[in-house]
């Protein structure tokens, strides 16, 4: 059994899917581009703000299932120019520096709406 996770401070989906699926002890994160909930529109023009957005958006998706980041045991990051790598790093230890879960980082050729990065993660529920 598993069930679809939904939170109003975070963008909605923009296409098929769930914000996260909750499975169990896990939880499975759809990507999140730095959306603004309210808006819908784009936040930041530079990797270190849209990652700002992005970790925000993810927060929330895991409030909404009763997680935190400390549960997160694995992330992929998503960038369209791997010389932003620096400055994702600098806002996700912000929030991981702790927990430092499992993580790939990918360069791709575009992202949704024209974000510069996008985060998903799979966390798994404390015992």
């Amino acid at each position: 059994m598993h069930e679809a996770v939904q939170s109003n401070h975070a963008p909605a989906p923009i296409g098929p899917y769930s914000q996260a699926i909750l499975a169990g002890d896990e939880l499975f994160c759809s990507g999140q581009i730095p959306l603004d909930p309210a808006s819908g529109e784009i936040v930041g023009s530079d990797a270190k703000a849209q990652t700002r957005q992005v970790l925000a958006n993810l927060q929330a998706v895991l409030t909404a299932a009763n997680f935190s980041a400390a549960d997160v045991v694995k992330t992929t990051i998503y960038l369209v120019d791997i010389n932003d790598f620096s400055a994702v790093n600098a806002e996700y230890e912000k929030i991981f520096d702790a927990s430092k879960p499992a993580r790939s980082t990918v360069a791709v050729a575009a992202l949704p709406r024209g974000a510069r990065v996008e985060i998903d993660a799979i966390a798994k529920r404390r015992r």
